[in-house]
């Protein structure tokens, strides 16, 4: 004990360099936005690195799973590219993209996924480079992920839809009632929408998915389905509990929505608000 003392007290000028040296960084950081964005996307580059190192591990032994998800995927996309050609004439199938019309697609890899707060976040392997950017959608085949809340050059940052920030635009399949998705932070398999009036006819098992009144997610996005609902205090809105069609505790692999019309839709709004 009496060593460890005396080595403290013979370099305590060190110490008390590397003190005041802590101190200073902090309150630069703190007080100059500039160093602040600085720090934070060197700290996402290195926690990224090394969430991706982690995952690659993880993913290896998971690839009889995601071969499985990969496979029914193609099913369901072969089997809807057949229905549209027994539906529609040929000539007016040109090019499958024109049913996406004004989004693009990118694909990415979860190296880091949280699901047991209340503020769940996931790490994606795109950032800046991949032209992935905030405010941009993040789904799988099965339903929605989530929002992108921040980036870096290599990574991304998902705000999850199980985070009790998140607020989504969702409505009634069959009626086209719409709400808010959001979550209650009890259940990680469970949603709520809420704002839905009580004159909408709605039962157990109905789908809900994304209404398409914002410009992060195009309509038709798979959500989930009614699992229970009420009447709120007020007793004209329902809140629904919604169950999710996409596993949060297991997801590797998403997809990036773009809305190429964004900065358009963003300028109108802005003339409008002035």
């Amino acid at each position: 004990m009496q060593n460890i003392i005396a080595f403290f007290l013979r370099n305590r000028n060190f110490f008390l360099f590397l003190a005041l040296l802590s101190l200073a960084l902090i309150f630069t950081f703190q007080s100059h936005s500039y160093h602040k964005s600085k720090f934070v996307n060197s700290a996402n580059w290195i926690t990224g690195g090394v969430y991706e190192s982690m995952n690659n591990v993880t993913s290896y032994f998971n690839l009889k799973k995601q071969n499985k998800i990969l496979v029914e995927e193609n099913k369901k996309l072969r089997n809807i590219l057949f229905s549209i050609q027994e539906e529609i004439p040929d000539s007016i199938i040109k090019d499958s993209t024109h049913f996406l019309n004004g989004y693009k697609i990118r694909t990415a890899a979860v190296i880091k996924n949280s699901y047991n707060r209340t503020k769940n976040y996931l790490t994606l392997d795109k950032g800046k480079k991949d032209s992935v950017l905030q405010d941009q959608g993040v789904i799988t085949s099965r339903g929605i992920v989530g929002i992108i809340d921040n980036n870096s050059r290599n990574y991304a940052v998902v705000q999850s839809v199980l985070n009790s920030l998140s607020e989504i635009n969702a409505q009634l399949k069959n009626t086209s009632h719409f709400g808010t998705l959001k979550w209650d932070a009890r259940d990680q398999n469970i949603v709520q929408l809420t704002d839905i009036p009580d004159i909408a006819p709605i039962a157990v098992g109905d789908t809900i998915i994304t209404g398409g009144r914002s410009s992060i997610f195009p309509k038709g996005v798979p959500i989930g389905t009614i699992k229970s609902y009420k009447l709120d205090i007020s007793e004209n809105y329902y809140i629904i509990n919604v169950a999710l069609f996409n596993d949060m505790t297991s997801i590797e692999h998403v997809y990036i929505i773009e809305n190429l019309n964004l900065d358009e839709i963003k300028q109108l709004e802005n003339t409008v608000n002035e």
